[in-house]
């Protein structure tokens, strides 16, 4: 499993690294032809209700899959986004299986 998590303008945090890797890791386990993950969290100034953004890049055979939610806290966006790319791998894995 290879997890690349960034910060752009926002302080890094093992905390959320953690859980982030932990919610993934459960992601890889499921689906065994992910490659890895780009992970970016990023803070929209100008939103002040919601602005904790996470977008997730997932690298597989084919087609990468992008999902990314705006939220009040980072660990809910993170859980938003995992439930996006989990419905998109659901379809993708339909293409996979073999008849």
């Amino acid at each position: 499993m290879n997890v690349n998590i960034r910060y752009v303008n926002v302080d890094a945090s093992e905390t959320l690294n953690t859980f982030t890797e932990e919610k993934l890791s459960k992601l890889f386990n499921r689906y065994e032809f992910l490659i890895g993950a780009t992970v970016r969290f990023k803070q929209d100034e100008n939103n002040h209700t919601k602005g904790k953004i996470c977008d997730i890049e997932l690298s597989l055979p084919g087609p990468r899959i992008f999902a990314t939610s705006d939220e009040a806290k980072y660990e809910v966006a993170v859980r938003e986004t995992i439930k996006d790319l989990e419905r998109q791998l659901k379809k993708r894995k339909q293409v996979f299986k073999t008849h």
